[in-house]
């Protein structure tokens, strides 16, 4: 069982958890029937007769990837869904067998000793605006017509674009005509759409209610498996418009390739050609290089006969010649005469009805709450539902968009500041952390915080590492995260674990390739480590279980020299487990203890601590040179 204390996992004898594990799985964005894959363009459109039943791997193989997970001490999963999966096929109508498979699953990895939390997936809104998430009905709802989106500049999608698909454009989407109307509809519709209807009900209100209930009846199907802890409120939730000062500008996450303005792109999605931006990726900055005309052929983006939201909600119009004119430049800037502020204005209204909504299903159910990428949570209250994990995202910027490794050169998130020399990263990373666990604690009513996504491409330097089978540089990147995540003592779940990975498609979705395992790297079928990346800075020492307050969490992965100091509490009777991987440790491996005593249980170090001290340390190390 894992409980809160305060800013901490607890399980049942009192402990301080701490809650190590990946992202299943990669293609769990994408259908299994037919291959979703986003380089496949065939049968993209007929979007409600799919199936999820198969992700993120068959009942068959379940076993064997839970037993590898488990052997290397990945017993806490961020285990994703996406609303499509439960609710393809339209309004109201879900899927039943995959509801089978998803509890049939889930139970299996209960049996391995795994517990894991539900993360209802989404980038960009869907697999037709450019990312995952949502069913191909809710744009058509709205009016959006799904073959024209790409041709009219509204998205980019792997799927009409084709390969190769320009690297970490899929984000640009956040500020194209698709995803950012969609945002702005399930979070603000009330507010900047009020005449925007479906089905005669508000355009917030329909979106809301069905993905609401769409994953209550999840929670609901799932509640009697004691391994399921919880629902991620919404992955990496996007404001859209909301305070989009200028739709004269730019905007979104980021500029890369095409990027026309708010205005442009809604000119653009009602099939008026424009002369848009493109910009480029430099090494750390990209930058505006020359213009380009989109949707020459005057394609609309919605369906004939539907207007423009926009245009019907009064941002724009034609003017008495017949131009396009902007009326409202700075529409979504504002709610009630003030700056708007999407996280508390209109996330956290969501996330509270969504909370409510799953305990209603799941009484016990942790709720965990995200935000946009290196933000502070929305500000939580005493009255606002409890037992709820502040669980924000954060990666090596500089490797994740270049794909390269520069053990000297890092990036301050947000800042986009460059960063040099080794110590300079590693302090940096820490505190950048740092920060978001003060989110947790200023914002949240100091929630826990789980480091919900972090990892890297391990298709960096050209996939060099594929070719002679030397992931070194893939090892060193990894370790940097680790070390500000044991920094921090912080909980996390990598990102991720793609049983179909390849070299060549990567996790499936989009050119991404952050997998930790691949069967193309599986060499070995009676080595459960086979097909592992990365492993020997992956597979790390960690303390499941504390008898009191982790102090320092340290390790070496080029010696396996690990070091572990905890304040103990009093009350706690039960003994500090140690994880001990035997991909480090499996010729043995030396211990030394500040007291107490101490033996070695299959893959876990069982310490109990003396009395006469508060603090304690155990330190372990190879026995022999590790592999």
């Amino acid at each position: 069982m894992i409980g809160i204390n305060g800013c901490s996992f607890v399980d049942e004898l009192g402990r301080t958890l701490m809650l190590r594990g990946a992202n299943l799985g990669g293609s769990s964005k994408v259908p299994r029937t037919p291959e979703g894959a986003t380089h496949l363009k065939a049968g993209l459109l007929d979007h409600r007769s799919v199936s999820f039943v198969g992700r993120p791997f068959a009942l068959e193989e379940a076993d064997e990837h839970f037993s590898r997970l488990r052997h290397w001490g990945m017993t806490f999963l961020r285990f994703l869904i996406t609303w499509e999966a439960v609710e393809h096929a339209g309004p109201g109508i879900y899927d039943e067998a995959y509801m089978n498979y998803l509890h049939a699953l889930i139970e299996k990895a209960g049996r391995h000793g795994i517990s894991l939390f539900i993360d209802p997936h989404q980038d960009m809104w869907s697999r037709f605006s450019g990312g995952d998430g949502a069913p191909g009905w809710t744009l058509e709802a709205v009016g959006f017509d799904l073959g024209a989106l790409d041709e009219t500049g509204a998205a980019i999608t792997h799927q009409f674009h084709g390969d190769p698909f320009p690297k970490m454009v899929w984000p640009t989407n956040s500020g194209k005509l698709a995803a950012a109307t969609m945002f702005t509809l399930f979070f603000a519709g009330d507010v900047y759409a009020p005449k925007t209807l479906v089905e005669g009900e508000p355009a917030q209100q329909y979106l809301q209610r069905h993905y609401i209930d769409a994953m209550t009846h999840v929670a609901r199907r799932l509640a009697d498996l004691p391994n399921v802890v919880g629902y991620d409120a919404m992955n990496e939730p996007l404001p859209g418009y909301v305070g989009w000062k200028n739709l004269a500008e730019p905007g979104g996450i980021v500029s890369l390739g095409n990027a026309p303005t708010g205005f442009q792109g809604m000119l653009l999605g009602d099939g008026i050609p424009q002369e848009v931006g493109v910009w480029e990726m430099r090494f750390a900055s990209i930058k505006r290089t020359h213009n380009r005309l989109v949707n020459r052929e005057r394609r609309r983006a919605w369906r004939d006969g539907l207007p423009c939201v926009w245009r019907q909600n009064g941002v724009w119009d034609r003017g008495g010649d017949g131009a396009p004119v902007l009326l409202r430049p700075d529409h979504f800037a504002r709610v009630d005469g003030r700056a708007a502020d999407f996280p508390n204005d209109f996330y956290r209204p969501f996330a509270i009805r969504f909370a409510r909504a799953i305990r209603s299903a799941h009484p016990r159910a942790l709720i965990f709450i995200e935000a946009d990428a290196n933000r502070w949570p929305p500000r939580w209250t005493p009255d606002d539902p409890a037992n709820v994990v502040f669980a924000p995202h954060w990666y090596d910027d500089l490797v994740l968009v270049q794909k390269r490794f520069l053990s000297f050169m890092g990036l301050e998130s947000g800042s986009l500041r460059i960063i040099v020399g080794r110590r300079a990263i590693r302090e940096s990373f820490a505190r950048q952390l740092a920060r978001l666990k003060e989110g947790a604690r200023e914002c949240m009513c100091g929630a826990p915080t789980l480091l919900a996504e972090f990892g890297i491409p391990f298709d960096m330097n050209g996939a060099r590492a594929y070719r002679t089978g030397g992931f070194g540089a893939q090892e060193r990147a990894l370790d940097r995260s680790f070390q500000a995540v044991e920094a921090n003592l912080l909980d996390c779940t990598i990102w991720n674990y793609t049983s179909d990975n390849t070299n060549k498609r990567g996790d499936q979705w989009n050119g991404e390739d952050l997998s930790i395992y691949s069967e193309d790297q599986r060499t070995d079928p009676a080595d459960v480590s086979s097909g592992g990346r990365g492993l020997r800075s992956l597979l790390r020492p960690y303390p499941r279980a504390t008898a009191g307050t982790p102090l320092h969490l340290s390790f070496d992965f080029r010696t396996g020299a690990f070091s572990f100091a905890f304040r103990h509490d009093p009350d706690t009777r039960a003994p500090t487990e140690i994880f001990l991987p035997s991909y480090r440790y499996a010729r043995g491996c030396v211990v030394s203890v500040s007291d107490g005593d101490w033996e070695i249980q299959a893959d876990t170090l069982v310490y109990r601590h003396g009395a006469e001290r508060q603090e304690h340390v155990v330190r372990v190390t190879p026995r022999y040179c590790s592999r």
